[in-house]
């Protein structure tokens, strides 16, 4: 019931302790120190390890790992058109599968906490969510799945086609049934519920202002798309006579129990506002730069004090699902965007991956390695061929990603041990996602 877990760099998120030590009891971290160490029932030992807190995703698709590589050269638009007709075919089946690979992937990369915003709902296809919900289970991952939703269709002058749209008080009935089934707010909690219609261009004002009221009855969080591509900043204008964030605003959507995937194109008075209501902000780097769709001002978020964190964001627009990837490209994307190599360092790429992530996603007991937190840890390997000689571990990992944690804890308990996932057989999530793959291609 107790374990330490030891390693070469201790990074608490705060601190860097050398030959540092992490014990935990019950799932809770007792203690972190250095030297002399307290008796557990179990010792990991990874002298040749970064341990810091476990990464958090704050933006993903899961679904969509069976449809990667789709429109490898289309932007935003162009790719959700080409996919809707895909999705439509989905099921409980494929949804598991999916998120099987999904979740799995982020494990191994060393995310111990993650959201997934899912707003397919094909009419006559029970047991999306649950599949969801079951497969974080089964793999040992924190989960926050996102009830999503779409109602606004094309007939309506909506993207999606009507054949993946929902019923107005269909969508809200049923995620209150998630809600009562699957949310648990108490702390420690493995699986909290988030309402979440999709974006401003498939989904009603009356939808928007009715899910926040929904929301804030249970006390659960809310998330939605925004300002992701200027074609949504010119729907929302052309539709509502409003841009995407003033939008937010009129319908309610801003404040501390809101965040938003993507927040590229804002103003400057827009970040400013962000920052002060306390809204955050999921930057998925990768995604952004495979669909042309621009650069998040993360470095002016971050110095405004806006809550920002990081996403995979869903596979068929980001291939992979490896967090250290995206703090990676955070890093190197604000430098781009600010020609300057002082816009982000690796610490603050961290920082974005663990606490600010924790803190979108309204967790006050994960994020960073302190006693009374929950035992979430992720080791990275800085002896390998990537990593060995470089004299800042911390930058080393940011500059150079790891492709997997050596070791991964959540709740502590051990999902992944010498790079290999210990809850699930990897080879046999691969053989079953090529299949699901295939059967939706058609």
């Amino acid at each position: 019931m107790s374990f330490l877990l030891k390693a070469g760099l201790l990074w608490t998120g705060s601190r860097e302790i050398e030959n540092g030590w992490v014990h935990v009891r019950h799932g809770v971290i007792l203690e972190v120190g250095s030297g002399p160490a307290p008796s557990a029932g179990e010792m990991i030992d990874e002298p040749s390890c970064v341990a810091m807190p476990g990464l958090v995703n704050a933006h993903d698709h899961m679904y969509q790992w069976a449809t990667r590589g789709y429109v490898p050269d289309g932007d935003l638009f162009t790719w959700l058109r080409a996919l809707y007709p895909v999705w439509a075919r989905i099921d409980a089946d494929a949804v598991r599968a999916a998120a099987r690979a999904a979740m799995a992937r982020l494990l191994l990369a060393g995310c111990t906490l993650s959201t997934d915003h899912h707003y397919v709902f094909p009419r006559g296809r029970p047991g999306l969510f649950a599949a969801l919900v079951e497969t974080a289970r089964e793999l040992g991952l924190r989960f926050h799945p996102c009830r999503g939703s779409m109602s606004l269709g094309e007939s309506q002058g909506g993207l999606p086609p009507d054949s993946v749209v929902e019923e107005h008080d269909a969508i809200l009935a049923d995620t209150e049934a998630m809600i009562g089934r699957y949310h648990d707010p108490q702390p420690g909690s493995m699986c909290r519920v988030v309402v979440a219609p999709c974006s401003p261009f498939s989904v009603t004002p009356e939808l928007m202002r009715e899910s926040a009221a929904l929301a804030r009855r249970y006390g659960l969080r809310l998330h939605t798309h925004l300002a992701e591509t200027l074609d949504e900043e010119r729907f929302c204008i052309e539709k509502f006579g409003m841009r995407p964030y003033e939008l937010m605003e009129d319908l309610g959507w801003t404040g501390d129990d809101v965040w938003y995937a993507h927040g590229i194109h804002l103003s400057d008075a827009e970040v400013d506002r962000v920052a002060e209501v306390r809204t955050g902000i999921a930057h998925c780097p990768s995604s952004n730069m495979r669909l042309g769709a621009g650069a998040c001002r993360v470095e002016d978020l971050v110095r405004a004090g806006a809550r920002v964190a990081l996403g995979v964001d869903g596979s068929a627009s980001n291939e992979d699902a490896n967090l250290a990837m995206e703090a990676h490209q955070a890093l190197l994307l604000a430098r781009m965007r600010r020609s300057s190599p002082h816009a982000l360092d690796a610490r603050a790429a961290w920082h974005l991956a663990t606490q600010g992530g924790a803190e979108c996603l309204g967790r006050d007991d994960c994020g960073t390695l302190e006693a009374g937190k929950r035992a979430d840890i992720a080791c990275f390997r800085v002896d390998d061929l990537a990593h060995a000689g470089i004299k800042d571990p911390l930058a080393g990992l940011a500059l150079a990603p790891p492709a997997r944690a050596e070791t991964v804890v959540v709740e502590g308990h051990v999902v992944v041990r010498g790079g290999r996932l210990l809850t699930a057989d990897e080879g046999e999530i691969a053989s079953e996602i090529a299949a699901t793959s295939a059967r939706l291609a058609g």
